[in-house]
Order: structure tokens, then sequence, then C-alpha cells
């Protein structure tokens, strides 16, 4: 099936966003296909985080379209968009010290997409770290473990399309293997997600398209199947 006919989880089309007087987005073009898991890579600084965040409405303006499953965001404020099926994970994690981590898990309500969301027993099976600190505080958890806390916690809700922001940076290796196997085994199970990632050996082994951002706009969009002659591109684009 051709990207085209495909259904959409996520489309933006012509996006600018600001904060304040200052214009961080300049015309973005995206789009998230039903089940697929697209990468938006780039530099520190060229607007990938800004992306989700207009996506949410967390910025001072935007214009352009924003499309949730054919809904346009355009009336819809920033605290009714989770309940669309979207959930966002940002860098901060969010993760409350005080409460354990099978709190922590249980603190999100569920939404009412009709797209099912993970069980607890099922989160146990994706990440047995975090069913082996079940009561320990957040406080007491790895930065990966908060990292899988912050991703599992949306799981929960029955979101369906999953923005998740640099969730590979500053990990160990084998978090970051056991992340790369939770998110492969979502997009199985027909999750559709958005990677915001500067690791782009992390992102290329999951991900079915590929954006690349600079400044506030998209300069390349790409395949997997494209991605073999386009290393050396993106080697030059992202220094990696």
């Amino acid at each position: 099936m051709s990207a085209s006919n495909e259904a959409m989880a996520l489309e933006l089309q012509g996006v600018h966003a600001w904060y304040g007087e200052s214009h961080v987005l300049h015309g973005v073009d995206l789009r998230v296909p039903v089940g697929r898991t697209v990468s938006l890579l780039g530099r520190n600084g060229a607007g990938r985080t800004s992306t989700l965040r207009a996506i949410m409405g967390l910025t001072s303006a935007r214009s352009g379209t924003v499309r949730v499953f054919g809904k346009d965001l355009a009336r819809v404020p920033p605290h009714r968009i989770a309940g669309l099926g979207v959930g966002y994970c940002p860098e901060e994690r969010g993760i409350f010290a005080s409460l354990s981590t099978r709190e922590n898990l249980l603190l999100p309500p569920l939404l009412r997409t009709g797209f099912q969301g993970l069980s607890l027993e099922e989160i146990d099976q994706l990440f047995p770290n975090l069913k082996e600190r079940a009561r320990s505080p957040g406080s007491r958890l790895s930065g990966g473990e908060q990292q899988m806390l912050a991703l599992a916690r949306i799981l929960r809700t029955g979101a369906r399309l999953l923005l998740l922001d640099e969730i590979s940076e500053g990990l160990a290796p084998v978090i970051v293997q056991a992340l790369g196997r939770a998110i492969a085994a979502l997009r199985d199970r027909g999750f559709s997600i958005l990677l915001v990632e500067q690791n782009f050996h992390f992102s290329a082994r999951l991900a079915d398209e590929f954006y690349v951002m600079e400044r506030g706009r998209i300069l390349e969009h790409f395949s997997r199947e494209e991605l073999p002659g386009r290393r050396e591109q993106l080697e030059q684009l992202l220094g990696v």
C-alpha cells in the first residue's frame, strides 16, 4: 500500500510554531501512518522537541494543520489531546519521587479511545525491571528504570499514538537495547510511534520512515529501504 493510501495516525502540514517572539518551526510537513514507527532525526536545537510540543499544543503559538487520526487539533485544548489517544513521553520523564514504581504506573487515568491499553501483566512482561522494583520509590530508580516507567505509564492509558522524546539519551547500552526491544514489540502490536532521536544508530533499527530536521525545517524524508544509500548524507547532516 502506498503512503498516500495509508490511514494516518498523525499529519502535520505547514506547521509553524513560536515561543514568544521566537519562531521555532518553519512549515513542517510530517506524517505517521497507523501502525508504523517514524523517526525524526536532527542535531540539538533542530526543532525536534518543539515539533512534539507543537503537536501537544504546548508552544505559545502554532499555525498550520495538525491532525490526529483524522481529527484537526486547531480547536482542541492541550488537556484534551491525550483523550484522542496520544501519549507524550517527554525528556523530563516526570516520575513522582515519593510514589512507588507501581503507584506511578497506576496514576494516569485510562482513556476511552477504543484502543486497549496494556495490562499490568503485559507491562511486567515488557519491562521486567519495573516488576522487580514495584515497591521502590521513584527516587530510587536508575535513569534507565525511570525511562521505562515513563513509557510504561502511558501504555496503560489506551494511547495508540506515542510521541517519544530522546528516550535513549544518556542510558547504558543494555537499557537502550531493552527499550529498543520494547518499541519493536509495540509496533508489532499496532501502536503508531513518532520517535525523536539524536541517536541515529538506535532509531535506524526501529523506524519504517525517517525525517531529518534542521533549524525548524524538514530537510529530508526517506524510507527504511532507502537508508543504505543515505548513510553518507546522514553522517554529514547529523555528525554521526
